[in-house]
């Protein structure tokens, strides 16, 4: 009985230096939540190792919320967690939020952070607002290029100055969308004023007629200001195309020049052609009279008197014509 004893004894010292060891690692972040006032069970942080869930991460952001006055429950905390989402980053979003008396409930929050915006950004931004470039420094353009209707093409770059919509951050568009709208904005004013000059003169023109586009519809953000930051002059645009029409309706008359030409050509050789074809049917018929003249010898309708007389004419008619010049021109 003594040794059963003993090793039950042995048993239940080994059990319970597991157990310690087991709760040891878990005992200092307990404390720390029981001093805070942010209670969280033992058996909480257990369960959390078992998920495999950071407890160090879900503790301390509950330390924080509750000194920031927030009551957030570590179960809502750890789901947050699990879900993929930064719990810190939301913390910290709806700590700044609370201090600028910003509305800012846990679901919409990780709502904002598990869509995959920077949830502390957006509050920050909301806060103390930014400038957004237009168009992008990192974009393909330097400038925003438009013409005017006199023709004179303008250079314009815009700080457009947003602050975040918080309750239209989820499902609202990006900057890009605010650089895209304020650039086509910018585009449509310039090229309905009459003359670039009048552009030039009134530059915040082009910023009020933007602004009362309502640009910042279905955004994340609301827009306070649209400011131009830079305009120059361009190329005489319309000049260029005045010259490249210019040009076109060169190279249109000479093509049709060139086709006439052809045309002409093709026809004259076709005279000629007719003209060979003739002259070969004379000399085919010529061909035929010393036969015709053999065939009116046989049959007696031609006399040898008869030939001689017509060789007569014949070269009296070539005396006639060389007498005249006739022979010279042929």
């Amino acid at each position: 009985m003594d040794k059963v004893l003993i090793v039950g004894l042995v048993l239940v010292g080994l059990f319970g230096l597991v157990l310690v060891v087991v709760i040891g690692q878990f005992i200092s972040l307990w404390i720390q939540a029981m001093l805070s006032n942010a209670h969280v069970s033992i058996f909480e942080i257990i369960g959390m190792r078992l998920r495999k869930v950071d407890i160090r991460t879900v503790v301390y952001s509950r330390i924080r919320a509750v000194k920031a006055g927030m009551d957030i429950p570590t179960n809502a905390l750890e789901t947050h967690y699990l879900a993929g989402g930064r719990v810190p980053n939301v913390i910290s979003a709806m700590i700044a939020a609370r201090s600028a008396k910003i509305e800012l409930p846990w679901n919409i929050a990780t709502a904002i952070d598990l869509a995959g915006r920077d949830i502390l950004d957006a509050v920050q931004t909301s806060v103390n607002p930014k400038v957004i470039d237009c168009p992008a420094q990192s974009g393909p353009r330097a400038t925003i290029d438009a013409v005017a209707q006199d023709g004179i093409q303008l250079k314009a770059k815009a700080r457009v100055t947003v602050r975040t919509n918080i309750s239209r951050l989820v499902g609202g568009a990006t900057e890009e969308t605010i650089i895209a709208r304020v650039g086509e904005g910018i585009v449509t004013t310039i090229g309905s004023a009459t003359s670039h000059k009048k552009v030039l003169e009134n530059p915040d023109q082009i910023s009020k007629t933007v602004m009362q586009k309502g640009l910042d519809a279905g955004t994340a953000f609301e827009i306070l200001s649209i400011d131009i930051a830079d305009i120059d002059v361009g190329d005489n645009i319309g000049a260029k195309l005045q010259t490249a029409q210019a040009e076109a309706n060169k190279q249109m008359a000479q093509a049709e020049a060139e086709k006439r030409r052809a045309l002409a050509v093709a026809q004259e050789q076709e005279y000629v052609a007719e003209a060979q074809k003739n002259k070969a049917l004379v000399v085919l018929a010529e061909a035929e009279v010393p036969r015709a003249m053999a065939e009116a010898f046989r049959s007696g309708n031609l006399g040898i008197m008869d030939y001689y007389k017509m060789r007569n004419l014949q070269a009296d008619t070539s005396m006639r014509a060389a007498i005249g010049g006739e022979g010279a021109k042929g």
